[in-house]
Order: C-alpha cells, then sequence, then structure tokens
C-alpha cells in the first residue's frame, strides 16, 4: 500500500511541537501599532497590562520566529495532542474528484475544538502574574468552554459574556462552562456599563462579540485581581495555535505529501492562523501554495470588509487595531455559526491578505450546512458549523479538480464537532435556514464611525 493511500496519521507525544511558530517574523509588511482608545495615540504595554499579563503582551509585540511552549503546557497538551490527520476518502469518492483532501481534526479535545490550543498558556501566563480571574466573551461557545476548563485547571475564576443569541440558541455549551464553574451571563447584560447602555437603546438586542468583548473588558480593566482573555484575533492567540499546522506539516510529510491548498473558516481569524501560518514561510519562499480563509456571506469581513483603524468592541473601550473591518458598531444577524460574526479580522490575517499572500471568499449558511452534511455522511464526523465554512471552499476546491483533472492535495482544518449544535442543523433539516449577505449600504453607514487616527 502506497503511503498515499493512508487514510489517518498519528504522531506520538514526542512529535508535539516545542515552539510556536511566530509569522510576524516573516512577513515582508508588519501590522500597523495598536492605538490606545482612550489617549488615540499607539498603546503603550502599561496600558495593555490593564487587562493583560506582561508575557502575552511581550508575545503579542515579538517578532522572533519561535517561541518556546512552557513545559506545563506541553504536558497538558498531551492529554489530545498530536490531533490526527485524516485523508477524507469517502468525501473524495462522494464528489468524484481527483484530489486528494485532507483534514486536521482538532475535536478531540474535551471542549470538542481548537479553542484550548490558546486557553490552556493564556490560562497559564495569568496565573503566574497572580491573576484572580478572567472574563471573556464567547459566541457560539468553544471559546468559552475551552476558557472555562483552562480557569479550572488553574485554580482562576471565568466569568464569561456569551451572545445573547447564542446564548438561547446553545444552552448545553451555557451548561458545558458552568459545569467547570464558570459564570456564564447573556450579553448584553445590565452588569455593565456597556451592556445597560446598550439595552437601554435597543431592550430587545440579540447581541454582538463586539458588545460582549466590551463588558468582559469593562470588568477586567475596573478590577486589579481580573484580566481579559481573548480567543481570536490578537497576534498571540493565532501564535498559540500555529501548533495545528506545525502538527499537520509533519504528518503530510509521514505521507510524503505537501498541500497544494489549505482551508480554514475565518471569523476572528485564530483558526486560519492555526493551519495556515505555517506555510507562509514556504509561500513567501516561492512555494506554489494557496492559503483560502473562509468566511460567512452574513459577516464578510475580509470581502466586503474596509482595511483601516477600528476599535475591537461595541463601547470604545479595549486597543484600536487596523484590519479589515464591517465597523465595530456591526451587529450580525443570528447565523449558526457564532463563532464566525465577529466585526473584524485579525491584524496579521488582515495584513497577509491585503498583500495577497491569502485568499479570502464568502459562502452563503444553507451552501455550508450542505457541505457539512456530506462530510458528516461520508467522514463520519458532524462538523461545528464554523468548521463546516472550511468543508465548503474544500469542496468547492475538489470540484475545481474535478473539471480541470488535477489531483491537487488540499488540507483543512476541522476545527471542531458539531455536537452541541444540533439544533442548527435541525433548523437547516426542517429548512428553516435562510441565506444572508451583508449589504453594500450597512457596510458604507458603519464605516462613518470609524475612529480617526493620525499617524
Amino acid at each position: 500500500m502506497s503511503k498515499k493511500d493512508v487514510r489517518k496519521v498519528f504522531l506520538s507525544e514526542e512529535d508535539i511541537p516545542k515552539r510556536w511558530y511566530n509569522v510576524l517574523a516573516d512577513m515582508p509588511n508588519k501590522p500597523e501599532p495598536y492605538f490606545s482608545s482612550r489617549t488615540n495615540e499607539v498603546a503603550t504595554p502599561d496600558e495593555l497590562q490593564a487587562i493583560f499579563p506582561m508575557e502575552l503582551i511581550k508575545q503579542e509585540t515579538s517578532e522572533e520566529r519561535w517561541i518556546d511552549i512552557p513545559d506545563e503546557v506541553r504536558e497538558m497538551y498531551k492529554q489530545w495532542r498530536p490531533s490526527p490527520l485524516y485523508r477524507a476518502v469517502g468525501l473524495e469518492k462522494l464528489l468524484d474528484t481527483p484530489a486528494r483532501i485532507y483534514y486536521k481534526y482538532e475535536g478531540v479535545n474535551a471542549t470538542g475544538s481548537h479553542k484550548l490550543n490558546t486557553a490552556i498558556p493564556q490560562a497559564y501566563y495569568n496565573k503566574k502574574a497572580g491573576i484572580k480571574k478572567l472574563t471573556t466573551e464567547t459566541g457560539a461557545g468553544q471559546w468559552g468552554s475551552a476558557l472555562s476548563l483552562a480557569c479550572n485547571h488553574f485554580g482562576l475564576e471565568c466569568e464569561v459574556y456569551m451572545v445573547k443569541v447564542s446564548y438561547g440558541q446553545k444552552p448545553y455549551r451555557r451548561s458545558f462552562m458552568k459545569a467547570f464553574g464558570a459564570n456564564v451571563i447573556p450579553s448584553p447584560s445590565n452588569l455593565t456599563e456597556c451592556g445597560r447602555s446598550i439595552l437601554e437603546k435597543d431592550p430587545d438586542s440579540t447581541g454582538s462579540l463586539g458588545i460582549a468583548i466590551s463588558e468582559a473588558v469593562e470588568v477586567a480593566a475596573t478590577n486589579d485581581d481580573t484580566n481579559y482573555a481573548l480567543g481570536s484575533v490578537l497576534n498571540h492567540v493565532c501564535l498559540h495555535q500555529t501548533i495545528i499546522g506545525l502538527e499537520a506539516k509533519k504528518q503530510l510529510e509521514v505521507l510524503d505529501e505537501y498541500p497544494d491548498i489549505v482551508v480554514a473558516c475565518c471569523g476572528g481569524g485564530s483558526n486560519f492562523a492555526g493551519i495556515g501560518f505555517p506555510f507562509v514561510k514556504d509561500k513567501l519562499d516561492g512555494t506554489n501554495i494557496r492559503l483560502i480563509a473562509v468566511e460567512p456571506t452574513a459577516c464578510p469581513t475580509l470581502t466586503k470588509g474596509v482595511f483601516a483603524y477600528d476599535y475591537g468592541d461595541t463601547a470604545k473601550v479595549g486597543p484600536i487595531a487596523k484590519m479589515y473591518t464591517l465597523g465595530h458598531d456591526f451587529v450580525p444577524a443570528g447565523i449558526h455559526a457564532g463563532g464566525l460574526r465577529y466585526h473584524g479580522a485579525s491584524p496579521i490575517v488582515s495584513q497577509l491578505y491585503h498583500d495577497g499572500i491569502i485568499e479570502a471568499q464568502a459562502v452563503p449558511q444553507r451552501e455550508v450546512f450542505d457541505a457539512a452534511l456530506k462530510f458528516a455522511k461520508t467522514e463520519g464526523i458532524i462538523p461545528a458549523p464554523e468548521s463546516a465554512h472550511a468543508i465548503r471552499g474544500a469542496i468547492i476546491e475538489a470540484l475545481k479538480c474535478k473539471e480541470s483533472g488535477e489531483s491537487k492535495v488540499i488540507l483543512f482544518n476541522l476545527s471542531g464537532h458539531g455536537y452541541f449544535d444540533m439544533a442548527a442543523y435541525d433548523n437547516y433539516l426542517n429548512e428553516k435556514l435562510v441565506d444572508i449577505e451583508y449589504s453594500d449600504d450597512l457596510i458604507k453607514e458603519s464605516m462613518k464611525n470609524l475612529p480617526d487616527i493620525k499617524k
């Protein structure tokens, strides 16, 4: 049997990477610096220390190519890493494509998603800094689940502001977080100044990640023993996720394979960063590889957004970043891919897209769920709605191979399972889901409120 006929590749604990890869070291154009929402000047480390520990601030700005993974973090990674790499033979047959499709499956840990890769180190660094409590936001609940587990492990309190529409859609995610000791609050809430302000204007607000971030940051910034943890967007979060792509590279080497195309869903960007960033240097060095970020048409940050400085949250309390944005006032439709409803994209992902190093495409949610069910029926895993965007992207590329007759290697990130998302599948199967496209007029309107940053 040829190596290329192998259907799955597992590595040993010794193969877990000892260092994260920092793509900033190799980018031809670095992201622009963060600005303070308070002073409209470049944000200083002292200001960031109001909500982050210094070790994470150092990672946020480092241009070292490799950053060591602490032994304590790597030991905890051993509970589920290295995660398996599978070949999607069943999906290939269904599509009748000459493409070879591989997926890195991150749903094998207790929380069922890739988010634990950064929740563990973030809780670790905060514990070492003497912090007692972490606040955060969550959309679909994967990030809140991951942070609740990590905080429980390191003996930290955890307070999660969950986007209200997801709070209602995903009750078992709430139960999961509470099982690990987290306090879960539907956002917007009456517990913060930001939340009260939003509810005063719109008592029926379904919430957004931008609003939930504002609430969590407000609590962290006003309590000395409390810090804020973010599950995507920031450089250090993307850094921690590169363990996915580093392992995938090694697993493909076992098969004498190398991807022509790498695909991942993209909301804030950590999912895409995890699988895609370790291949960026190869592309910059001349390797013919395409890196594709797939987002929902209801929240088309990269494909329709503007590359500009914008607030990271609705209440304008967090740092201002230059990124592709739909505007910080953006309140998304209640699509079922709750983790992809953020108004902005990672500054690093944004810069790479602006420079043409990566690609992006937007897909409607009914196509996404159709792809998800094709995958479930052929591969035996029900994917998270977020991850299903990557499946849809992979299918699009595989069908192009069918038309051209090219036998390309496609790698995608199956970043989590969908067993907490069955209500979404139920709605799809009962034809209750509709496709939503964010209009150009709404984007133009939201651009009127961008911050005035003068460099």
